[in-house]
């Protein structure tokens, strides 16, 4: 007998060959009649699949959301078949799920479209999918593996590339097609009630450019058709909150042809990017951070030193000068280092706080870029917080504090994930590792902080905490981070005097809040749709005289365009020969937070009738009324701008 421990802890005890299906039958039969797959220490189980002794179960229904990945992971299997029907010359790579949906590599004869391929490879899946074929897991030899895929090059150099252990490998078969594959996956094709094929893309075999090129099909699914349609409404909301859209039609930013991937900033952008700035350098002033600039180029021996040159080499931009190699630093940390080397410290010095606006350049691949979310230069609101071991908790609970504030100005949500060790990819000692891992555990815990455990995903120097916001259509991002970093400080030979008059090591914390001005404009531009919060609005106030030709209208509202600019508020006066609708259209179009109408009763009795961005009713309140409520509008910082009762 074996005992399996069940979410509530409790233990159930099956027969040593038991699956995870007999457990599900075991605990209810409904249970076991909705099951799709079972979790099991934390990995995903087949239905069929034997159960270890002492493992962890949790079974998996489609109402758990673990369950979307099962069955984009079959869709992308359904869309291969289907492929193959259509296409029997057809070479297939890897075809996994996504966040959203799935996607499959494949190489074929000749070239593809979106407009005419694509709803035949669609309309053949939905054939397969009434077909309602069984999906059967077969497990088999290396040799067996090579003879079933013998006509499938990239299958084949899969297979090579396993390890020759002697253990069978996992095959998943559907109808006249199959797949290597772990699993798990759904019962049958029938299971798979709603899928969509949304676009084509270029790429190459595992990534490497140097590799074949091939054609990646994009789909997604859902276990039911209103909630693929539901998804699809989303779809369409994203393209109207798309920044690149929003960006160019209220000129905030611009991409080149003569430098992609670097973003140009346009006066509209400029204000938004000063805006987040001062709001930054006035968040550094208060809590008590010393700012710094250090050069974007630094020699090799720099880089090799941080062991940056190791770990990013690739993605550099390289030169030399005087003969010598240099690279245009990729990140902040070797430069904040080295300002901690200029001075001796001793342990009253801590915690030495060094916030820097650091633009860093790295090398992306062309396909990967995407407006301001992918870019090769950016600018990280970074600091580098040098502290004694014992000042880890205390610091790490303050920074806490800090971006949970700053996140609630913007109105995100957000949650915590803590990324460990990455399995190769890291320097210094695995003992180190465990023991800043073991310190953010304790932070998160003792302060009754969730968060989620993300496996080898740490910076190659340390662990971190990851902040990653919900935004309103439900995306997720990585901005926040925090890093502990024992690893650079030895490296870099960084000491400090302590109490007893000994030299000793300091920790060393990496922190970004917004984690790149960039990126950071991006995800707010589209939460908010382009309607920014006012104190962030590139234009805060636009002023429409009715009669653009009455020099009374004119004059007041010229008057109060000078009061308000006074006043540090950025406002404008549409005096163009228009009609007063097409004015107000074109201020609805700007994102203005609020446009004044300025006629006859205005003017005489000192009076402005406003209306907020988004909204079609307008208010008519005095001037000073007005300008009471923008100034606290601003300085308040509120989310969201309602009318004055």
């Amino acid at each position: 007998m074996k005992k399996i421990i069940l979410p509530d802890n409790s233990i159930l005890e099956l027969n040593d060959e038991s699956t995870a299906l007999d457990a599900a039958k075991k605990i209810s039969l409904s249970l076991a009649n909705n099951m799709i797959c079972a979790i099991v220490n934390d990995e995903y189980f087949d239905k069929d699949e034997i159960l270890p002794d002492n493992a962890k179960l949790t079974i998996i229904t489609k109402k758990d959301e673990k369950a979307l990945p099962v069955l984009r992971h079959s869709a992308a299997h359904l869309l291969a078949e289907a492929v193959k029907h259509l296409y029997p010359d057809a070479q297939f790579g890897y075809g996994p799920s996504t966040e959203e949906g799935f996607f499959y590599d494949i190489r074929f004869s000749s070239p593809i479209s979106e407009t005419t391929d694509l709803p035949r490879i669609e309309e053949e899946m939905k054939k397969i999918i009434k077909e309602n074929q069984k999906i059967e897991r077969i497990h088999v030899s290396k040799e067996e593996a090579k003879e079933i895929f013998k006509d499938q090059k990239y299958k084949l150099i899969h297979i090579d590339e396993l390890s020759d252990d002697g253990k069978k490998l996992t095959i998943y078969r559907q109808g006249d097609f199959a797949d290597l594959c772990l699993g798990p996956h759904m019962a049958s094709t029938g299971d798979i009630k709603a899928v969509k094929l949304m676009s084509l893309s270029a790429c190459y075999f595992k990534g490497d450019k140097n590799n074949d090129t091939m054609t990646r099909i994009y789909g997604t699914a859902f276990f039911s058709e209103k909630d693929l349609q539901d998804y699809l409404q989303i779809l369409e909301e994203r393209k109207e909150r798309d920044h690149k859209k929003i960006g160019r039609d209220m000129q905030l930013f611009m991409i080149s042809d003569y430098g992609p991937g670097f973003p140009f900033w346009l006066p509209n952008g400029m204000i938004l990017r000063h805006e987040l700035e001062e709001f930054w350098w006035n968040l550094m002033m208060e809590t008590g951070y010393d700012v710094v600039k250090t050069p974007e180029i630094l020699s090799r021996e720099l880089w090799e030193t941080s062991g940056h040159w190791r770990e990013y080499k690739k993605n550099m931009y390289i030169t030399k000068i005087d003969g010598k190699p240099f690279a245009i630093k990729p990140m902040n940390c070797p430069g904040a280092i080295l300002c901690y080397q200029n001075s001796l410290h001793s342990y009253r010095d801590l915690p030495l706080r060094f916030a820097e606006l650091g633009l860093v350049h790295r090398h992306e691949a062309s396909g990967a870029l995407n407006g301001l979310f992918r870019v090769r230069c950016f600018t990280q609101d970074d600091a580098h917080i040098f502290i004694a071991y014992d000042q880890i908790e205390e610091e790490v609970r303050r920074l806490l504090k800090i971006f949970d504030n700053v996140y609630k100005i913007f109105g995100l949500d957000y949650h915590i994930e803590l990324s460990t060790r990455p399995l190769d990819k890291y320097v210094g000692k695995i003992s180190t590792w465990n023991k800043a891992e073991k310190e953010l555990k304790t932070c998160l815990e003792e302060n009754n902080i969730p968060y989620q455990i993300n496996e080898g995903d740490g910076a190659f120097y340390g662990p971190k905490l990851d902040f990653k916001f919900r935004d309103s259509l439900n995306r997720v991002w990585q901005c926040g981070t925090i890093q502990l970093d024992m690893q650079l400080p030895h490296r870099f030979g960084l000491t400090y005097v302590d109490k007893d008059g000994n030299k000793k090591e300091p920790v060393m914390l990496h922190r970004a809040i917004f984690g790149s001005i960039e990126r950071f404009v991006g995800i707010i531009t589209e939460n908010f749709k382009g309607s920014f919060p006012t104190w962030l609005a590139p234009e805060q106030v636009r002023i429409l005289p009715v009669a653009t030709n009455d020099e009374s209208q004119l004059k007041y509202s010229e008057k109060l365009c000078a009061e308000l600019k006074e006043l540090g508020i950025r406002v404008k006066v549409d005096s163009r020969n228009e009609n007063l609708s097409y004015r107000i259209h074109d201020s609805q179009q700007m994102k203005v937070s609020y446009t004044l109408v300025i006629g006859k009763k205005e003017y005489e009795e000192d009076l402005v009738t406003y209306r907020i961005h988004g909204e079609k009713r307008t208010k008519m309140i005095s001037r000073e009324q007005f300008v009471k409520l923008i100034l606290a509008d601003i300085k308040e910082k509120h989310l969201t701008r309602s009318y004055e009762d």
